[in-house]
């Protein structure tokens, strides 16, 4: 396997990624919260890449895998500013962009960022406004309490260990919502979401669908998969719908 490289940004943060060169348009892989770019979603998808000899992009976000900086510092902002910088330094014309998770939402926000880009999208169990609409709706008075005071709150995950949760990652979050503006996404768009996903609901998947302004926009869902979305049959439904786009 290659080796890891990194890239310095200017906001002074070091940017773990693996890129490979190839035909375009250059795949794209988004990780989701506290996930890293070593996941089985965004390996597969750059060995099927490299099969086809198509140009490939992973990374890890500042405060995940081997990027500078921890967790509980970042915000979905500072994701937003390293995905740029890492498309901007690496990359050249279209992009086609799959977003996992909370990958869904950095996808959304580049879209607004970038849309002459952006040529597709798949997301998987895409998280938009997660830190509002998940977290703080759910915070109990308690909570919201001990968020203003601690500057964070600890929550239980079904995967890893607890998430802190800081009072800048809800703050900044308000300022990166796509889900009460309009949200234009000029290219095709396909959703992938299972139906046993604890994280994020089918509901989600709904509202998305319902407030992008997309004329080529499509959700399926997959019964019984769940959030990780990674077995043969999901991983094969990831590789259909990027190949479709393609």
């Amino acid at each position: 396997m290659a080796a890891t490289e990194f890239l310095e940004t200017d906001q002074g943060r070091r940017i773990a990624y693996h890129h490979h060169a190839g035909k375009g348009p250059t795949l794209v892989f988004l990780g989701g919260l506290k996930s890293d770019m070593e996941g089985t979603k965004a390996v597969h998808l750059e060995a099927w890449a490299k099969a086809r000899g198509q140009a490939f992009l992973r990374f890890d976000y500042s405060g995940h895998g081997e990027s500078s900086g921890t967790f509980e510092e970042g915000c979905i902002g500072d994701w937003h500013a390293d995905t740029l910088a890492v498309l901007t330094a690496l990359t050249e014309g279209p992009l086609l962009v799959v977003g996992s998770s909370m990958g869904g939402w950095q996808a959304l926000l580049l879209a607004k960022a970038m849309p002459e880009r952006i040529c597709g999208m798949v997301t998987i169990a895409a998280a938009p406004d997660f830190t509002e609409d998940g977290y703080w709706a759910n915070f109990t008075p308690e909570q919201k309490a001990e968020l203003e005071s601690r500057g964070y709150v600890e929550l239980p995950s079904d995967y890893m260990e607890p998430y802190r949760i800081s009072q800048r990652l809800i703050e900044d979050g308000r300022v990166q919502l796509v889900l009460r503006t309009p949200l234009d996404l000029p290219f095709p768009v396909r959703c992938l979401q299972g139906t046993a996903d604890t994280a994020v609901t089918t509901e989600t998947a709904l509202r998305l669908m319902q407030h992008a302004n997309c004329a080529d926009m499509r959700l399926n869902l997959v019964k019984d998969a769940d959030h990780r979305f990674s077995d043969e049959a999901c991983l094969a439904f990831i590789e259909a719908s990027v190949a479709e786009l393609l």
